[in-house]
């Protein structure tokens, strides 16, 4: 039994009791006024006429001009969409994605992320004299594809194997090549304070650069709140470096909490305000320094309130924590009824993190509430997994849209 035709809106007037009719055969034009004579234009599809093709559009022009009722064509329509639908196929960047034993698990939740991402293996192996003795899997079949690899330089002994597949990739008639560097590990090495001081940021940024080139150009270089903004201008030419950053992620996720409306940020120091406060200016802030009392280095507020507020200190990376700490120190004792902690690299060497204890309510002083790091440091992540007040914010979608940038 076929569905009766809904009536029509009490702002519209059918004189000629057109709409009601079941048996339109025609595309003659009638007319449908507003009694209000409000000047509109509106574009709908009426569905509901029995034994008719679904596929009619109604155009109103002004509130006295006439609506035409037209038939659109079926076949027309069809091409139409498979137009649009090959051309949203078109537009998706395929990516080959390789990664080390430590980048494993992020690699597979990107790859989740995306049907455009495939995941491809290397053959991790060493001589018996310790150097790498390395194998990529199928390596005819990348040619002509887009290629990334997922880095992790979590400490000088891995560094030089994966380089040697970070040079090798390009060369294997590539189309384009993007190495993911979550975190950029000397970026706090970053300026000479003495005469024969190294900044090995700039030696780390001067290796990248001479990544060879692949078919299509310049390797593509991803990495995320490198620690000092000025060290994009230590790679060279022959890379193009995309910095990106997890604080969107800290902002979604303090969104979720109860609290939300009651959230204010707070700076360890003047440079983490000055890297992060633009991407946070809708919060109030609040801003700490080191000062030095006699021996001893302690932090203080240098601006802003933290009374009867939950309080999620920023910054870009942690070590040994100890500022953190010195940081919720000063916040408890002005009065902040929740602390707690976001840094995009969780560092933490000697497992440091084991100085942080969770505050599950009402005593801001001796620990925090949530500690959010994001999963650019693999190894930390293994450590603090499941661990309060650690809460890990994976950057699996944040690399996922940054290899579909062509």
């Amino acid at each position: 039994m076929a569905a009766k035709t809904p009536p029509l809106p009490s702002s519209f007037h059918d004189p000629n009791n057109t709409l009601s009719k079941s048996n339109i055969t025609s595309s003659k034009p009638f007319s449908i006024f507003l009694n209000d004579h409000k000047h509109c234009r509106v574009r709908c599809q009426i569905k509901s006429f029995e034994n008719q093709p679904p596929n009619w559009s109604v155009e109103f022009l002004s509130g006295t001009e006439p609506i035409p009722l037209i038939q659109n064509s079926p076949s027309s329509m069809s091409m139409a969409a498979a137009a649009a639908s090959d051309s949203a196929v078109k537009t998706v960047k395929k990516v080959c994605l390789f990664y080390c034993a430590e980048t494993k698990a992020l690699a597979e939740k990107i790859a989740a992320q995306s049907d455009a991402i495939e995941l491809r293996s290397i053959k991790w192996r060493t001589f018996e004299d310790g150097f790498p003795n390395l194998f990529i899997h199928n390596a005819h079949g990348i040619r002509g594809q887009n290629v990334a690899f997922l880095a992790s330089f979590s400490s000088p002994s891995v560094i030089f194997e994966q380089l040697s597949v970070i040079y090798a990739l390009p060369k294997l008639f590539v189309s384009s090549f993007t190495l993911v560097l979550p975190f950029f590990p000397t970026g706090t090495s970053e300026r000479m304070e003495d005469e024969g001081d190294i900044a090995t940021a700039f030696t780390l940024a001067r290796i990248l650069s001479n990544i060879p080139t692949s078919r299509g150009g310049p390797t593509s270089l991803v990495t995320f709140d490198i620690h000092a903004l000025q060290e994009r201008f230590y790679f060279g030419d022959t890379i193009l470096p995309c910095f990106e950053s997890g604080i969107p992620l800290l902002k979604n996720r303090l969104q979720q909490l109860p609290d939300s409306d009651n959230i204010s940020i707070a700076f360890p120091d003047d440079g983490a305000w000055k890297r992060f406060h633009k991407q946070l200016q809708h919060f109030p802030t609040i801003v700490c320094n080191k000062v030095r009392i006699g021996d001893k280095r302690i932090v203080r507020i240098k601006e802003g309130e933290a009374a009867g507020r939950h309080v999620v200190i920023v910054d870009d990376l942690v070590q040994s924590g100890g500022t953190l700490i010195e940081c919720q120190k000063a916040l408890a004792a002005s009065g902040a009824t929740k602390i707690s902690a976001y840094v995009t690299h969780g560092i933490f060497p000697n497992r440091s993190w084991q100085r942080f204890e969770h505050d599950s309510g009402g005593h801001p002083e001796n620990g925090l509430t949530y500690f959010w790091i994001t999963d650019s440091c693999p190894q930390t992540v293994k450590e603090v997994m499941n661990k309060p007040p650690f809460e890990i914010l994976s950057l699996a979608g944040s690399i996922a849209a940054a290899l579909q940038i062509k």
